[in-house]
């Protein structure tokens, strides 16, 4: 419960925020660049060490990149069609491709399976969800944004992207088996916890509510291939086809359900891809995610 209380108040303090004149609205620049560069990679290093790799954690680890992969399309060839702007495109992808498997998904999967859930929890976030933003997700902001740049130019930017710097030498750890001392991975644990308040704080101080924003049908749009659509084809693409019905799997179909990845819309916005729609998506998403969740929990009883 502690979770979503943090949730909503930092994003309403920053709305409320937008409307004190000698606030500086935008410090927002500045806390994206905190969460990027200094929390999420030490979410990297504390996590990633610690999982134990075998066959099964494909499923799960699978489930990020497909979504993502589903959102590229979708977006990509739909927006080509209808002479949507780059920069249209790309925040959709970014905002709709990525899951909230960290902020939101640990807490609820926590409430709704237990401690025991949060070790596929992790499995979709940090080498599924996490990663892909790391990479593609650095590609995708780098392409949308300058229109076509080189392949020198957009590996530049992936391989100087903090957190997958962080997550390349997590995964060494990981590979030779060794351990931070307890209280470094105490200061990273502590490091981490401040990317929902950091992050939410920043998306509140960027949200509007225009009635006359062009951006309402693309909102509407994002959030059906988010909540829905992308979660659909995830659980029979599981169930059905590779006819997987363990707990592992419900857990996944919730995770890959949650509303859009944080991260992902401060990437948007970092690289001006329309940052007013990129927090709508969240803004909305959120609340929105917890209606079309109970419905998914629902659908996942009957794995």
């Amino acid at each position: 419960m502690n979770n979503f209380i943090i949730i909503f108040f930092f994003l309403f303090l920053g709305l409320l925020l937008q409307r004190v004149k000698q606030f500086p609205t935008h410090i927002y620049k500045t806390l994206n660049k905190i969460v990027i560069y200094i929390c999420l990679p030490a979410i990297t290093l504390y996590h990633i060490p610690k999982i134990k790799w075998c066959n099964e954690l494909l499923f799960p680890i699978g489930a990020g990149w497909i979504s993502f992969f589903l959102a590229f399309v979708f977006f990509h060839f739909f927006g080509r069609r209808l002479g949507w702007s780059n920069k249209l495109i790309g925040c959709l992808v970014l905002t709709a491709g990525l899951s909230n498997s960290s902020f939101l998904g640990y807490p609820i999967i926590e409430a709704l399976f237990g401690k025991k859930g949060l070790e596929t929890a992790v499995l979709v976030d940090q080498p599924g969800t996490f990663v892909v933003v790391s990479t593609l997700g650095v590609f995708v902001a780098a392409f949308y944004s300058k229109g076509s740049p080189d392949a020198i130019s957009i590996f530049k930017k992936i391989i100087s992207f903090p957190p997958f710097l962080t997550f390349v030498v997590a995964c060494l750890m990981n590979v030779f088996n060794f351990e931070l001392a307890l209280n470094i991975q105490s200061a990273l644990l502590k490091l981490g916890s401040l990317v929902t308040p950091l992050a939410l704080f920043s998306v509140g101080l960027q949200l509007t509510f225009d009635r006359n924003s062009r951006h309402w049908k693309f909102l509407w749009l994002g959030l059906f291939v988010r909540l829905i659509m992308t979660p659909l084809i995830i659980f029979v693409l599981y169930v059905f086809i590779f006819n997987q019905h363990s707990e592992a799997i419900k857990i996944t179909v919730i995770e890959i359900a949650m509303a859009p990845m944080i991260t992902g819309a401060i990437l948007a916005s970092t690289y001006g891809l329309k940052p007013k729609l990129s927090s709508m998506m969240i803004g909305f998403g959120i609340p929105i995610s917890f209606v079309t969740l109970a419905i998914w929990y629902f659908i996942v009883g009957f794995i």
